[in-house]
Parts: C-alpha cells; sequence; structure tokens
C-alpha cells in the first residue's frame, strides 16, 4: 500500500507534476495530501455544498489545485486557504491550466477555453511562501483592496504587507502598531492627532526602547507623571528640573514631591512638607539627611511630644535615586537589511511600471539599496543609524548616480565597513537627511522542533511531545480505537514536559526554550529539518522497571497497586516510542504483560469482593485465573488458591487437575507436599459435587465484564487497543482493562516508530 487517508467516497484522483501531491475528489469534498515515503500526509480540505465536478493542479505548481462545482471555478491551496476565482453559466470539465487560460469540456464534450484571474491565490501563495519579490509585483500591477485582503493580511500575520493597501490613517496607524512600525506609526498618529493613538504609539515605542518618540508622546498626552519616569530611568536630571518647576507652576503637590524625590533634591522636599503643614515629616526629614539648618528652623515648631519620635532610626538608609547606567540614547537594536515592505509603497502607473521592467536594469537589481545622500524620508528620527532605501520599490529609472560629490553610493557597502580609522577618518560622508530612523524586525526564525516532530511524525508519542494534544488523539483513536483519553491526562503532561528543558537567562531576559532529542548524538540541527526526534519518557526500559515494581506489589499481595501499575503501564504504549524493530517487539511483549496481569487482577479483586458469598462463582473466577498468562510464581499463587477452593465445596476432580500442574512448576518443598497430600485424597474421590462452567480442555479467554468465559469458536470482540477479549454485546463501550479503548473499533495499528510500516493489523 502507498500510505492511509481519510477521506470521504473518492470517485477522481488527480495527481500533481511531481507525483507526490495528490488530490481526492469526491462528491461534497476535495483532500489534498502529499505523499513521503510510506504514508500519504494530510494536507487540506475543502467542503462544497454543491457537487465537485473537475480538478487540475496548477501548472508548475504544487500550491494550488484548481477545481469546478455546478457554478464555480474554485481554487484550493495546500495551507488550507481556498476560493472563488470565477463563475460559470454551465458545468465545464477541466483538462489543463496554461497561463490565465483554463481549456475544458462542456457536456456535450465541446473543448472550450475560459480566461481566468489567478491574482488573489497567487498573491496568496506568494504570501505564505514569503516571496516578496513575487507579492511586491502583484501589488503593484493588480487591485487587490477592500477589507477581506486586508483582513486576510492581519489573520494570517502579514500586518506590514496591509499597510500598502491602506490610505485610511487610522487603520494604517493600527497595522503600523500591531507590526511594530514605529515610523508609519508615528506619521499616522500625527495626522490623526489623537489623545488614545499618542498613548498606543507611547505604549510601542517603549516596548521597542525608543525614548524619544515615548518622549513625544508623553508630552502630546500631557502624561507628566510618566513623563517623569521616563526622564528617571533615562538619567535626563536637566528635563527632571523643568518638570519639577512645571509641577510648580501646575500646584501640583505628589507631582512636585516625586519629582524631588526623582533628582535626590532634600531641600526642595523639606519645602514642600513644611508648605503643607507636615512639619514633623519635613524635620524628620532634616535630620536624617542631615540638613542643619532646616533643623534648627524646624525645631521649635515641633511639639515637645513628638520630638523622640523623630528621630532618624540606626541605620536608616537615605534616599536617592539610582545612577542610570544608560543616559539619553534609545536601546540599541540590531542592524538587519532593509525589508521589503518597512516603508510605503510609490503608486506607480502601468506605462512607468512596464517602462521599468523593460529597461536594461530595473529595482530588482538592488537599485533600492544603494540608499544615496539626498534620498532619505526626512529628518524627524535623526540620529538613528538605520538605513532606507530609494522612493520606489520598483527601481527609480531616474536616479542620478554622480551627486556632484564625485564619491561612492552606500549600495558599494563602503560606508558599512565600520573601519576603525585613526585620526576620525571614517566619515561616513553622508548627508544629515540619509540617515533616518527605522526599526527592523530580526530575521525569521526556523520552524521550532516541536511543529517538526508533528510534521514529520505520524507517532503518537511524538505528537504528545510536541504539544499537539489534539493531533495525538486523532492518531490514537485513528491507529489503536482509543475513544476515553481522560486517564490519558498525566501521561500526556509527563511527556510533553520530558522533552522540553528551559533555560534562565539574565535579569529581565525572556525565559529560553530548548527541545529534547532521543537521537541527539547523530542529529545535526538545520533551520528545517525534520530528523530530530523527541526525547519521550515513556521507552522499553522504563516500562520493564515499571513492570517489574508490578511484579513485587503482585507477588506481596497489593492488588489494588498492582492494578494501578500494569494500567499506566499499559497507556503508556500509546505513547511509547522507539527506534529499532527489537524494541519494538519488546513493546508489543511488555503491552501483552500488562494486559494479561490486569486481566488477573481484575478476576481476583472481582472473586474476593463480589462472589465471596457465592462458592460456586467464587471457584469458577479462581479457575478462569490459571489461565492466565502469569510468572511461574504468581501462577504457582493462583493454582493454590484455585485447589484449597475447588477442595472446599468438594470438587475434588477439578482440584486433582490443579495439583497436577502446580507439581509441574517444581514448588518449594513445603507447597510441594501440600499439592501431594490434596492430590492423594482426590485420587480417592475422583467426583465433583458442584457443576461449574469451566473446561479445562477447551481453550477459551474470559470476557472481564461479563466474567465468563468464551471457548473457541463462540462469537468474540476485542479492543481495538490491547485485544482485550469480550463477548459481542458490549461492542461499543470502553474496554475494562485498558480503560482507554473501545470494544470492537478497529484501528489501523498503533506506530510506535518512525521506520515502522502502517499496516493494517487484525486483533482476532
Amino acid at each position: 500500500a502507498m500510505g492511509e487517508i481519510i477521506c470521504p467516497n473518492v470517485k477522481y484522483v488527480v495527481w500533481a507534476n511531481d507525483m507526490k501531491h495528490v488530490a481526492f475528489l469526491s462528491k461534497h469534498t476535495v483532500v489534498l495530501a502529499r505523499r513521503d515515503a510510506q504514508k500519504l500526509e494530510h494536507l487540506a480540505t475543502v467542503h462544497e455544498t454543491i457537487r465537485v465536478k473537475s480538478g487540475v493542479w496548477e501548472e508548475g505548481s504544487t500550491k494550488a489545485f484548481i477545481y469546478t462545482t455546478l457554478n464555480h471555478v474554485k481554487f484550493c491551496l495546500t495551507q488550507g486557504d481556498s476560493g472563488i476565482i470565477r463563475t460559470l453559466e454551465a458545468p465545464v470539465y477541466l483538462c489543463k491550466v496554461m497561463g490565465n487560460k483554463l481549456f475544458c469540456l462542456d457536456r456535450e464534450s465541446n473543448t472550450l477555453t475560459l480566461s481566468i484571474d489567478k491574482t488573489e491565490f497567487l498573491f496568496k501563495v506568494a504570501l505564505l511562501d514569503r516571496n516578496y519579490d513575487e507579492v511586491l509585483k502583484i501589488i503593484k500591477r493588480s487591485k487587490l483592496c477592500g477589507q477581506a485582503i486586508i483582513g486576510y493580511l492581519q489573520k494570517k500575520g502579514f500586518p506590514e504587507v496591509a499597510l500598502q493597501f491602506v490610505n485610511d490613517e487610522k487603520t494604517r496607524f493600527n497595522l503600523a502598531i500591531e507590526c511594530g512600525n514605529i515610523e508609519v506609526a508615528l506619521a499616522s498618529a500625527s495626522a490623526l492627532d489623537d489623545k488614545d493613538c499618542w498613548h498606543k504609539l507611547g505604549v510601542e515605542a517603549l516596548r521597542q526602547g525608543n525614548h524619544q518618540i515615548v518622549e513625544m508622546a508623553y508630552q502630546k498626552t500631557k502624561d507628566f507623571e510618566r513623563l517623569s519616569f521616563l526622564y528617571l530611568i533615562t538619567g535626563n536630571t536637566e528635563k527632571l528640573n523643568k518638570m519639577l518647576r512645571i509641577a510648580e507652576m501646575r500646584g501640583d503637590i505628589m507631582g512636585r514631591f516625586h519629582n524631588a524625590l526623582y533628582l535626590g533634591d532634600v531641600n526642595e522636599r523639606i519645602k514642600i512638607l513644611k508648605d503643607q503643614q507636615q512639619l514633623a515629616l519635613a524635620y524628620l526629614t532634616a535630620v536624617t539627611h542631615g540638613v542643619t539648618d532646616a533643623v534648627a528652623e524646624l525645631e521649635p515648631l515641633i511639639p515637645e511630644e513628638l520630638l523622640p519620635s523623630c528621630k532618624p532610626k540606626p541605620g536608616a538608609s537615605l534616599m536617592f535615586p539610582p545612577t542610570p547606567i544608560f543616559r539619553e540614547n534609545n536601546w540599541p537594536l540590531l542592524r538587519v537589511s532593509k525589508g521589503y515592505f518597512d516603508g510605503p509603497v510609490e503608486k506607480v502607473s502601468e506605462s512607468k511600471l512596464n517602462d521599468e521592467l523593460d529597461g536594461d536594469i530595473g529595482g530588482g537589481w538592488g537599485g533600492d539599496d544603494l540608499d544615496l545622500p539626498g534620498e532619505g524620508g526626512g529628518d524627524e528620527m535623526q540620529g538613528e543609524d538605520v538605513d532606507v532605501g530609494g522612493e520606489g520599490w520598483g527601481g527609480d529609472g531616474g536616479v542620478d548616480l554622480e551627486d556632484g560629490t564625485g564619491e561612492t553610493g552606500d549600495g558599494w557597502g563602503i560606508d558599512e565597513l565600520d573601519l576603525d580609522l585613526p585620526g576620525g577618518a571614517a566619515s561616513s560622508g553622508k548627508s544629515p537627511g540619509a540617515n533616518v530612523g527605522g526599526f527592523f524586525a530580526p530575521p525569521t526564525m526556523g520552524t521550532p522542533a516541536a511543529l517538526r516532530w508533528q510534521q514529520a511524525s505520524s507517532v503518537p508519542g511524538e505528537h504528545v511531545a510536541a504539544g499537539s494534544f489534539q493531533s495525538a488523539m486523532e492518531l490514537m483513536n485513528r491507529q489503536a480505537g482509543v475513544v476515553n483519553f481522560e486517564p490519558m491526562k498525566p501521561i500526556f503532561t509527563s511527556v510533553y514536559l520530558g522533552a522540553q528543558s528551559f533555560l534562565c537567562g539574565s535579569p529581565g531576559a525572556a525565559i529560553m526554550e530548548c527541545a529534547m532529542h532521543r537521537n541527539n548524538e547523530n542529529y545535526f540541527w538545520n533551520a528545517r529539518g525534520t530528523e530530530g526526534m523527541p526525547a519521550v519518557c515513556a521507552t522499553v526500559p522504563t516500562l520493564t522497571e515499571r513492570i517489574k515494581s508490578g511484579y513485587k506489589a503482585f507477588t506481596e499481595g497489593k492488588l489494588p497497586e498492582a492494578l494501578q501499575i500494569f494500567t499506566y503501564s499499559l497507556q503508556s504504549v500509546l505513547v511509547a516510542c522507539v527506534d529499532s524493530k527489537q524494541e519494538l517487539d519488546e513493546l508489543r511483549e511488555q503491552m501483552g504483560i500488562c494486559k494479561e496481569y490486569i486481566t488477573a487482577i481484575i478476576l481476583e479483586t472481582t472473586r474476593r469482593d463480589q462472589f465471596k458469598e457465592d462458592p460456586t462463582r467464587n471457584v469458577e473466577l479462581a479457575a478462569y485465573l490459571t489461565h492466565c498468562n502469569l510468572q511461574p510464581l504468581h501462577l504457582l499463587i493462583s493454582l493454590r488458591s484455585a485447589m484449597s477452593s475447588s477442595v472446599k465445596i468438594k470438587n475434588y476432580n477439578t482440584a486433582g487437575s490443579f495439583c497436577r500442574r502446580l507439581l509441574e512448576l517444581n514448588p518449594k518443598a513445603e507447597h510441594k507436599e501440600q499439592a501431594l497430600k490434596v492430590l492423594k485424597v482426590c485420587e480417592a474421590n475422583r467426583s465433583n459435587e458442584v457443576e461449574l462452567q469451566y473446561d479445562e480442555r477447551n481453550p477459551f479467554v474470559v470476557c472481564t465484564k461479563s466474567f465468563v468465559p468464551i471457548y473457541r469458536g463462540k462469537p468474540i470482540t476485542r479492543c481495538g487497543f490491547c485485544s482485550a477479549p469480550f463477548d459481542p454485546q458490549f461492542k461499543g463501550q470502553v474496554c475494562a482493562v485498558c480503560q482507554v479503548g473501545e470494544i470492537g473499533l478497529k484501528g489501523s495499528g498503533l506506530i510506535n516508530s518512525r521506520h515502522q510500516r502502517n499496516k493494517q493489523s487484525s486483533n482476532d
């Protein structure tokens, strides 16, 4: 089999030219998938309310699939987006797409050629592929506009591109704030001159560390408290003194006192307290800071009973502001190359655009990055050391390469070498207008490790380690018939936390998250590689140790504890990850061990609790227990229990069979002696007084819901995950053994390794 994918009744299959991408057409559904090794990876699904007629892949591309319904030509992208290309007067059947022409047949088998406009989906494909050259070209040549395209760009995380379609200043401001474009936001805020806009601009500028714009925003909103605090942290004592005088002119007592605190002006604080008739506080401030003149002036004014309490405490520290490390400079920013959408797009006519595209040298060859002197966008943000490009994004055919100075432009990279020349010889030679403020996002990061794990694997445990619980549950349901995920919550949590590590950096820095790989010795990281495998805590060695602790609890008779251990181990198999055929075989063996011991414990606890007063059922369950596949020591315990129970109801024939099986296990001397004595009695009395629903000669399995044997040849249904047997009447219920699988729901087979073939396994 090439692979499997869930898809409703498929009518047509359409392969792309690369023979890796495929589209499945159903009556009302289009499913796109990609073939990878031995599996089919689902890419996108589109549901239609009317019938799907035909479809073809975009010419020379595997990103877009074009299909028809009864009255529309539509597209579907592999990322999941879809839309309408054009309407149809009558149904057609697609044959091929070439350029903007669509070749098709009508119902009378006549060939038709339809013109289509592929701008929308080509724009979306280029945008999602971050092919900004193509995006820019489409923006210039097309008439894409409206709230729909703006909303789409915002939804997909491209507010900087949405800026190119907006003329409304309010919308431009909000988009600029969203993408962190301070220059555009400042221009829009200046045009709007709205207090709320200035406040938002101040918040964003403060987040970027541009305190010059923060200062402007606070001045516009008259937010004096924040403005004073800004001057404090930037060490601008001169403007703090001005804020003190402004607060005095405004009659703002608390503002005066705060500014005096920020400045460390003790005399001003004493004066303020004295003016407000807070004589005791003024006296205490003067005494604490050693201002003798003020102490001598205020002491006669203090009541005698308050003087003892106005003494400074031993070890009291003076209230002076800390010295700021950075003074008046914006935070340092990462210098990166100019982005495609970090400035406005010049509106050009179609004829001018054609001239630019047909010329010898176009803007696509880097003409925008020359940064020639005099081309800057104003001097509003002087002092910033970030280069900007030319005014036109398509290349300016009229650029004057000789500016009269005889020096080369910035496009040659000479000024960017930043050579450490003696005597101040490394001057840039730029005019002041060439440097304007610009703050650019860092280069795009690679795909996160968790997302790569999820994309490269069909192993449920690796999806859990990636934090994608929903896809992990879907895989478990499809592969192992799991329907009850409540018991899996602690296992999911432990697996996810075990695959992540967190490192604290310097104070104030974000916590660094690091993905843990189990193949770190032979795995070389790259930005978009899929070879990394997550470190999963559910492995064969860990399950082996847990099963050993279950053996110990079973031997000591701690059945509830043993049941909890074996159940947890069995459920952990769902998230276990192995890397070899040998480990996979061991994992399947451990799964069978857990199932047998859980069945045995359920039989024993049910016998003790529910059938304690029913000797017949008590003996039957003790007999069923002896047919579980247990370790020899544990089987010996079950045989001794069944032997003694049978003797009590005088079923000597049955007891004799248990004695013989017990002696075959070579028990201890005292157990052997006891079994021989019982066997001697049973040989003398070959009879059973009570008829049991038990035939040891006929192979059987036990249903753990009805607690009756299911003999060979009888109808049987099994759990989709652990293969525990049940009577068919319990089909559709949750398994009593693993507590997660559905009885009778057959899956495609649990995958615990990336190298494991996804076979359809039979549990019967």
